[in-house]
């Protein structure tokens, strides 16, 4: 048995931070969820896809918590064997993200707070920027300092379903999406500065990380107030009801009085 892994040992400062931050990852994600849940907001009686899809990313949220704990516990070895089993799992979370997303789209049932044409764009790119910074970590998990902190600011992107269901989100619109991009941003910035106070510099693995989550935010504006973004949503909606909508209106509020 001694052979599977690495002796336990105390959690290290370095490895301190990250894990406690992906427990506070996982704890956005369960309290927004749950919160919801408690309002009447989500339930059980939804469609099969929606329960699979929340298997496959919170799985993912789980395997994240977990690799931490390894990490921080001194067992290594097992956590560098469990880390394979991302490279299976980020394909589904691809699929899932996208399909769940195009589903929606074309039935019309859009969150209000976001524009047709923006959730369609927003969804799958944050999803695919997530799977681009995760397969990086991936490639350079014998540079430690590059590893972890790649594989965090990945985590980072997909705190926004969670955080979004904490924001009180009707009040940010037309800015909800960004409104969201200020909130998870701080997580990279918190990794920073916490570099600055116990090195005296900024590892670059975080500039290219928060670069990246950076210019995924810029880029969802650009596609989705664009000439092509427009064609994408015409082909994505196409003999289903999304194709009435306008996808660059809000659409209107629950309860609200249809338009005349």
């Amino acid at each position: 048995m001694a052979t599977l892994a690495t002796k336990p040992s105390r959690i290290g400062k370095d490895e301190r931070f990250f894990f406690i931050s992906a427990i506070i990852m996982t704890a956005v994600l369960v309290l927004g969820f749950s919160v919801q849940f408690a309002f009447g907001r989500s339930s059980f009686a939804s469609p099969l896809r929606v329960h699979l899809h929340a298997l496959i990313f919170f799985g993912w949220t789980m395997l994240y918590l977990l690799q931490n704990i390894l990490v921080g516990t001194g067992y290594r070895d097992i956590h560098r064997k469990l880390g394979w089993l991302s490279v299976a799992w980020m394909p589904a979370m691809i699929v899932m993200g996208s399909w769940v997303t195009v589903v929606l789209v074309r039935a019309g049932h859009v969150p209000f707070f976001f524009q047709p044409l923006y959730f369609l764009i927003m969804d799958p790119m944050t999803v695919l920027v997530f799977a681009g910074l995760t397969a990086g970590a991936i490639a350079l998990r014998r540079k430690t300092q590059w590893h972890r902190r790649l594989a965090f600011c990945g985590m980072t992107i997909l705190l926004g379903p969670g955080v979004g269901r904490l924001l009180p989100m009707p009040l940010l619109i037309p800015y909800a999406g960004w409104g969201v991009f200020a909130v998870i941003i701080l997580f990279p910035l918190a990794g920073m500065i916490r570099d600055l106070r116990a090195a005296g510099r900024v590892h670059p693995a975080w500039w290219w990380g928060a670069g990246t989550i950076v210019a995924m935010q810029v880029a969802i504006d650009l596609i989705a107030f664009s000439p092509p973004g427009l064609a994408i949503y015409g082909f994505v909606t196409a003999g289903s009801p999304g194709a009435d909508i306008a996808p660059l209106a809000f659409p209107p509020f629950p309860g609200a009085p249809p338009a005349p």
